[in-house]
């Protein structure tokens, strides 16, 4: 397993002067507190923008995702989370934001690779019948739909980049600079990735198994991050499943203001788990497999 992850040292090398713990814990924090305190100056100046008794109708559309002004509001929120990892890892820790992606050119390569064979096996899975339980309804108009797509992928492009530096790219390398087991490096930031998706509001008693299908990604990420040495097949990992469930087809009631179709079910319907679960962790084990055969690792 230490053999496989060889090139992982090109992540973790950045790290080892700032190891210690305490940092890490104070630089999550700190990237907590700058999260909330850019965020609400970032709402404030939507509620600005906006016309006069239209905010409380917006800020609804927003923390649901119900329509694609909220969905482009929100994604474009984890803006902020860029901003704050980069002044922790400046000010905290004496390292550059890019110390998280790897060397770029070989990031870059290794994204585009990952991208084009995820994307071949996106096109054979569109091939094949789909239960009729996942068959899609109409949701936003196709030509608007199209239209929407060179703002819409770029912010999408930011929410999951966004989280990967920080899960994959800091708490990662970090983690990996002040433990040598990969356990506690892959395990750690996958559990807490995983638990950051826990809403039982709308996923009721679904949100457990949300939380695994999230954890389990996050071990796909960093194994592919740790293989790689970059943060490329992760990226390009979250990105076309992302594009899958928040641009192509979304669950009813929440987040799926941007997608093109929507199931006939919601997050909390619990008869529909039987097909939607199996179906899911099927996608992403075929996809961590076919990113691992992009990367020659």
């Amino acid at each position: 397993m230490r053999n496989a992850y060889t090139a992982h040292k090109t992540l973790i090398d950045p790290a080892r002067p700032s190891a210690q713990l305490w940092r890490l814990g104070f630089g999550v924090a700190i990237v907590v507190a700058i999260y909330y305190a850019l965020g609400f100056a970032y709402f404030n100046l939507l509620a600005k923008l906006v016309a006069q008794g239209e905010w409380s109708a917006f800020s609804r559309e927003i923390s649901q995702g119900s329509t694609p002004r909220g969905m482009i509001a929100l994604l474009g929120s984890f803006g902020i989370i860029v901003i704050a990892l980069a002044l922790v890892l400046r000010s905290l820790h004496r390292r550059g934001i890019s110390t998280l992606i790897g060397p770029l050119p070989r990031a870059t390569r290794d994204f585009f690779r990952t991208g084009v064979a995820l994307s071949a096996l996106g096109f054979l899975l569109w091939l094949l019948p789909e239960p009729e339980a996942m068959t899609t309804t109409p949701n936003l108009p196709t030509l608007r739909w199209l239209a929407l797509l060179p703002l819409t992928l770029p912010l999408l492009f930011l929410q999951i980049s966004a989280e990967e530096l920080g899960f994959r790219g800091y708490l990662q390398s970090q983690l990996a600079a002040r433990f040598a087991h990969p356990a506690i490096w892959l395990v750690l930031p996958s559990l807490l990735f995983g638990m950051l998706h826990f809403d039982p509001t709308t996923q009721g008693e679904n949100a457990p198994w949300f939380v695994l299908v999230a954890a389990l990604f996050g071990l796909a990420a960093a194994d592919l991050t740790a293989r790689s040495g970059t943060l490329g097949p992760a990226l390009a990992l979250h990105f076309a499943i992302n594009i899958g469930a928040i641009l192509i087809a979304a669950p009813q009631g929440t987040l799926n203001g941007l997608a093109l179709g929507l199931y006939p079910f919601a997050l909390d319907d619990v008869s529909a788990r039987a097909v939607w679960l199996p179906y899911d962790l099927m996608v992403l084990f075929c996809s961590w497999l076919t990113a691992r055969l992009a990367i020659g690792r």
